[in-house]
């Protein structure tokens, strides 16, 4: 797979930032989603909330699995 480099922290900086940029995006599709009646258009909403929860938690899962050292 990927080698097991220790994050610098910048690194963990981009991360993060990445990190909140997914949970903002999930938060705001699934607001989105309550605004639409429309069937169609909501479901896109909750797939892409859904899409920015996996994001989320696939880099929340890597930094957890590969670098505990670095906490």
């Amino acid at each position: 797979m990927y080698p097991n480099p220790k994050f610098d922290e910048s690194n963990l900086k981009v991360l993060e930032n990445q990190m909140s940029y997914e949970a903002m995006m999930n938060k705001k599709y699934n607001l989105y989603a309550s605004y639409f009646n429309d069937a169609q258009l909501k479901i896109l909403c909750q797939n892409s909330a859904e899409k920015h929860k996996e994001n989320y938690n696939n880099l929340l899962n890597y930094i957890e699995s590969n670098h505990k050292s670095t906490f």
